[in-house]
């Protein structure tokens, strides 16, 4: 059955869309990728176009098919994994986007979480959602949408207001997952890992939070119905009548972090993982105990498989890491991110130089929403090998403020920390990881975790694969990093991190964002 069957897998991220297909050993056989256009239309806000995301998405799922001499009808399943966060309306009835998604970067709603901290709903929130209150998360997002965007307005004659509209159910809310399971299948379907990100979900009665809703004013009538992240119901079929001309089954779905948290076998209390992409996230799995964070960390739904408990994990959100090595090309310092390397290696040390890449803002476990990107230490002999390194190494230092916040938190001390993503293909990066962490950086051979994780939730959901056991044998090493340096001064530098931290923070008030 499985000789000439695969599972795919949609990984929707923050710049591009992914399309891979994988055999039963776990291994890829296609891969396709398409980027999309990051709209920026003021200073602190982000914008995608849903419609882009969904003409991206059919293209790759096709160019990976055709790359790999694969029909639609040899996928057993597909499986979905998204940018958490990002949040969209669309009308019901023709599917249309009302406004540009607001992606999970945007700090256009800044004010309105510092309203909800003078209103003391800070520890309400975060004992429902385990979240902070904060931009990042989708409730004020929403709510923003439900105020500003309405162009369907022009098209009516007498037009009724988009929140009339939305508490009838005729505008519907989504992150991406919802909106590629929409489009995909005709189905208005989340599942918990991405309804737990929204802070309008009760991560604890696993419901949607009538409190909350009303808080923001978002209508019940608008949100999707909430699923398991592997599902023996599935979410729905594709359109034999659609682009892939095939039934297919969309039977599992996972935010990113989760899915790549799925995808590296962390199914047992105490696992942990970190994935480098355009911001960095370190999961750790709790078990069905909601850990209580005391030190900036979130409280999140790890996963969960049909007709068992919820799995929760402790997380740790890291805003831009992947996107300091693109601002570098941005500032033509690199031409490519595989400089980094050569260039960080080239100098004996960062010469004193501090990069905080708190382009838009600074998460866990800080959550300064008017932090900003910060240079301190430099001289006139400051040359662009030293902020490269320095900016290499702030991926590293960001990564060790959670791993402390983490063990303080859950009491496991870390010897041994998986990771994945695009940036941990950079030897170079890795090993300094696991110096300035002072713990064993161990790397899959598939770094593709994330899409990986969807596939294996979809998979196990129509039984392509048997149990969780059958994916850890698929789990291979390709390379595992011990510390090398000196833990005195591996704790030095990270001690001066600490103060280039300091400087970076409140910094985008009285005019200055």
């Amino acid at each position: 059955m499985t000789d000439n069957t695969y599972v795919g897998a949609v990984d929707q991220g923050t710049t591009g869309t992914r399309f891979i297909v994988f055999d039963h050993g776990g291994q890829v056989v296609a891969n396709a990728y398409e980027k999309h256009e990051q709209i920026y239309p003021e200073p602190g806000w982000v914008e995608h176009d849903p419609r882009e995301i969904w003409e991206n998405t059919k293209r790759v799922i096709t160019q990976a098919l055709e790359q790999a001499g694969i029909s639609a009808d040899q996928l057993e399943a597909l499986g979905v994994t998204n940018q958490r966060e990002t949040t969209l309306l669309w009308d019901a009835d023709s599917g249309r986007p009302v406004h540009n998604a607001i992606v999970w970067q945007d700090r256009r709603t800044t004010d309105r979480v510092e309203q909800l901290e003078e209103d003391g709903l800070v520890g309400s929130i975060r004992e429902k959602t385990g979240l902070e209150a904060d931009a990042y998360f989708s409730a004020t997002k929403a709510e923003w949408l439900l105020e500003n965007a309405d162009p369907i307005k022009m098209e009516r004659a007498r037009p009724d207001d988009i929140r009339d509209r939305a508490e009838r159910g005729e505008i519907l809310f989504g992150t991406i997952d919802t909106w590629l399971i929409y489009n995909l299948t005709g189905n208005h379907i989340t599942e918990v890992t991405n309804a737990s990100r929204t802070m309008l979900y009760n991560i604890h009665d696993l419901e949607w939070d009538d409190e909350l809703l009303s808080e923001f004013s978002v209508s019940e009538a608008m949100l999707p119905e909430v699923r398991p992240s592997s599902d023996d119901e599935t979410y729905g079929t594709t359109d034999k009548e659609g682009f892939l001309e095939a039934e297919i089954p969309v039977a599992g779905a996972l935010g990113d972090q989760q899915a790549a948290l799925f995808g590296q076998t962390c199914f047992d209390a105490g696992d942990a993982k970190n994935t480098y992409g355009t911001g960095s996230f370190f999961l750790m799995n709790t078990g069905n105990e909601a850990v209580e964070s005391d030190h900036g960390l979130l409280t999140t739904i790890g996963f969960q498989k049909s007709g068992e408990d919820v799995q929760y994990a402790l997380e740790g959100s890291i805003f831009i890491t992947g996107a300091a090595i693109e601002w570098l090309e941005d500032l033509s310092l690199i031409d490519d991110p595989s400089e980094t390397a050569e260039l960080a290696r080239s100098v004996d040390s960062t010469d004193g130089v501090y990069v905080v890449p708190a382009f838009t803002g600074l998460g866990a476990p800080h959550w300064d929403q008017r932090a900003r990107g910060t240079i301190v230490g430099m001289t006139r002999g400051t040359r662009k090998e030293h902020i490269v390194r320095a900016t290499l190494e702030s991926i590293a230092y960001q990564t060790r403020d959670v791993a402390e916040a983490m063990e303080a938190d859950s009491g496991i001390e870390m010897t041994s920390l998986k990771v994945d993503g695009g940036a941990v293909k950079n030897n170079y990066l890795c090993q300094l990881q696991s110096d300035i962490i002072g713990s064993e950086i161990v790397r899959p051979v598939v770094d593709e975790t994330t899409a990986l994780g969807s596939a294996y939730a979809a998979g196990l959901a129509v039984g392509y694969w048997d149990d969780v056991d059958s994916l850890r044998d698929n789990w291979q090493i390709d390379r595992e990093f011990a510390p090398e340096m000196d833990g005195d001064d591996a704790d030095e530098m990270y001690d001066r991190w600490g103060d280039a931290v300091d400087r970076s923070l409140d910094w985008a008030r009285d005019g200055g964002e």
